[in-house]
């Protein structure tokens, strides 16, 4: 039983019943509301729950700002015809969107939308419609429908919904609980429909994020609190510190992050209180026994969270950094404004490019890319920031290269809402992607493009060294939270506690002998000289192939490799 029902009693739960047996336009505002803040307080928790044991766990992050661009949408709306509300959160979520996750979650927005279209008020018959033709248009907008994910979370909340009605259920609130309790159960047995998540260990982020936003309803209606999330102490791999820097608050000058071994268990609830009279932007993260906080504090705080954390155990490390001077340099993104763009005129076929990096973007402007999206690893654009790139280009004829499988999706959305001829290269890797360009002909036909664009991403092989944030085995490898593992054409190659003999060992899981150019992109976390190194190495143990460095300047991995 769910929190939200165990902590009721009958009399609540009598006038809750009647007060929710119709929806109207400022009701159905103000739960997607709830649900959506229930979704950000449990947003790192969702970011957590990734298949592979790399740092770019995302779908929390990518729900929640979908969902945040459809209530910003109904800002303005009358509230007055739930049918205008429902119209309002489902554009904003489709141009909001960013990833795989948040386009579904757009696609159900979509749904649910047509199903109200003209209503002013909706009863549990008409909530259970919207439910399923939510479902029905989410499944469609997927090519290949997989099970064990959000779809399935999906279908089985209209089912619940349905049978709600087939037992005589007249009250939105009693069909939000049966329906909580459906994507509950539903989210527990993706493993058993996706092997990957049972081989992980982990159910699937998105149904979990579905779950939330549907709870957060139900916890607001039954007056439970939105802002304590169901694991006060997240799995290390679920910190996206990254995320945090980015939202500095008035007053918050530097950045702490402790770790630390606890003498004694660490009491969570009365940690969080003394942190909170310190500063902002607090999380904390557990693994193995040690524990790592992040706080932003004022100037006069900044070695308050330290000495307090002292007196708690034993700290193995500590990092300070100035928010302030962080904020005086450029974010990549404007630099990426700044990057000279090849031109390109009417009639002639224009590039879009996604750039995880500084490096890798100004390789692909001087391969004749015409746009440029900032993005790559839990940073996916979304489709207005995709569609934006390129409607203001003087030539209808555009492709997309996502570059990552997790903006494809956002891609082929934004090709639904524009006049233009766009097509959607389906990279899923930078190597890819620069490879494609190699295979671009301005002048040429729109069609012989897109077929020479696809056909080259069977030409290359794609490596991504980063560090493990959890202790797992995929694909028969074995992996330790710490080690270096890569990622070869999207599967798990190799893992190792070295760098450099990882890399070696990926290079002859892929037979590079057999290739004629390797290319490293080395990320932000190494510099020159160490990716110098790497290529020397190389090149003594494969002479017979050529090794070129370039500073690809992307976070999270250390190198991203092209084998062709």
């Amino acid at each position: 039983m769910l929190e939200a029902q165990a902590q009721m009693d009958t009399e609540m739960r009598r006038r809750l019943v009647e007060r929710y047996r119709e929806l109207d336009g400022r009701a159905l505002r103000r739960v997607a509301d709830t649900g959506l803040c229930w979704l950000r307080t449990n947003q790192q928790l969702v970011n957590s729950l990734n298949v592979f044991p790399v740092p770019d766990g995302d779908t929390g992050t990518n729900m929640v700002l979908t969902m945040q661009a459809a209530m910003d949408e109904t800002e303005g709306v009358s509230d007055r015809s739930i049918g205008d509300i429902a119209h309002a959160i489902a554009h904003g979520a489709l141009m909001g969107a960013r990833g795989n996750s948040g386009v579904i979650l757009s696609q159900l927005w979509r749904g649910f939308a047509r199903a109200l279209d003209g209503q002013e008020m909706m009863d549990v018959k008409t909530l259970a419609k919207a439910l399923d033709e939510a479902r029905e248009t989410a499944y469609k907008g997927v090519v290949r429908p997989v099970e064990g994910t959000i779809l399935t979370v999906s279908k089985d909340i209209a089912l619940a919904a349905q049978a709600a009605i087939d037992d005589g259920v007249q009250s939105a609130f009693e069909m939000l609980e049966r329906i909580v309790n459906a994507a509950d159960e539903s989210v527990e047995r993706t493993p058993e429909l996706l092997p990957v998540l049972k081989e992980a260990g982990v159910v699937d982020s998105g149904g979990m994020g579905l779950f939330f936003l549907f709870e957060g309803i139900l916890r607001a209606i039954s007056r439970l609190p939105l802002d304590q999330p169901l694991t006060a102490v997240q799995p290390l791999s679920a910190l996206n510190l990254d995320r945090a820097s980015e939202a500095i608050e008035p007053g918050q000058d530097w950045e702490v992050i402790v770790d630390f071994r606890p003498k004694a268990p660490l009491q969570v609830n009365e940690f969080y209180e003394e942190l909170d009279q310190m500063g902002t932007s607090i999380q904390v993260g557990e693994g193995e026994g040690l524990y790592r906080m992040h706080i932003h504090v004022p100037d006069e705080l900044r070695f308050k969270p330290i000495e307090y954390i002292d007196e708690l155990g034993t700290i193995t490390n500590v990092s300070i950094e100035n928010l302030m001077e962080q904020m005086t340099y450029q974010t990549t993104q404007q630099q990426m404004q700044n990057i000279p763009l090849e031109p390109v005129g009417p009639g002639q076929i224009a590039v879009v490019a996604v750039a995880p990096g500084l490096g890798i973007a100004r390789v692909f402007a001087s391969l004749g890319a015409a746009a440029l999206v900032e993005g790559g690893q839990t940073m996916n654009p979304s489709t207005e920031e995709i569609l934006h790139s390129f409607e203001n280009l003087p030539t209808d004829k555009v492709i997309i290269l996502p570059n990552n499988k997790n903006i494809i999706m956002a891609a082929k959305q934004a090709t639904e809402l524009t006049v233009k001829n766009v097509a959607v290269i389906p990279s899923v890797s930078i190597p890819q992607g620069i490879c494609a360009m190699f295979a671009l002909d301005r002048e040429g036909s729109f069609e012989n493009a897109v077929e020479a664009m696809n056909s080259s991403l069977n030409d290359i092989q794609s490596a991504e060294l980063t560090i493990a944030t959890r202790t797992v085995e995929i694909d028969d490898v074995q992996v330790q939270q710490g080690q270096v593992i890569c990622l070869l054409d999207g599967h798990l190659a190799c893992a190792g506690d070295d760098i450099e003999k990882v890399l070696m060992e990926t290079l002859k899981k892929a037979n590079v002998e057999q290739s004629e150019l390797i290319t490293l992109y080395y990320g932000a976390d190494l510099t020159s000289m160490q990716a110098d190194q790497f290529a020397d190495n190389l090149r003594q143990r494969w002479p017979e192939q050529e090794v070129e460095v370039i500073e690809g300047g992307q976070h999270h991995y250390h190198l991203i490799v092209s084998i062709e």
